[in-house]
């Protein structure tokens, strides 16, 4: 079983930055293809960022040059580094984990990660 606890969600006006972290719990965690997700009310779940299977990084396209996705291993913590936010990138953010690969499902389907965290929230005001 993994268990993932998302920290670092607040509210920032539009320019601003947050760091989210993601504590993952497992002693194999740098064999987790991990990503971040979001969620704004009445959309769908998002893939923001992620490792992938074999730790290449990814970005939806909203977000590149603006976010950046790392890891500690030896903390067994995910990052997010988001910076020049802007009020569309206000949602619910959550750190995913796929134990043993995606099963064929893209970095960004969400159906491809079997453990997620209870998320953090991310408000963006202009």
């Amino acid at each position: 079983q993994v268990q993932l606890v998302e920290f670092g969600g607040g509210s920032v006006q539009s320019g601003g930055s947050l760091r989210l972290s993601c504590a993952a719990s497992g002693s194999t965690y740098n064999s987790y293809c991990m990503g971040w997700f979001r969620q704004a009310p009445g959309n769908e779940r998002e893939g923001v960022a992620a490792f992938d299977c074999d730790a290449t990084t990814r970005y939806v396209g909203s977000v590149k040059g603006r976010f950046t996705i790392s890891r500690d291993n030896a903390k067994n913590t995910l990052y997010l580094q988001m910076n020049s936010l802007k009020p569309e990138d206000t949602a619910m953010y959550y750190c995913a984990a796929a134990v043993s690969g995606r099963r064929g499902r893209a970095w960004y389907d969400p159906w491809g990660y079997n453990f997620w965290g209870q998320g953090t929230q991310v408000t963006v005001s202009s």
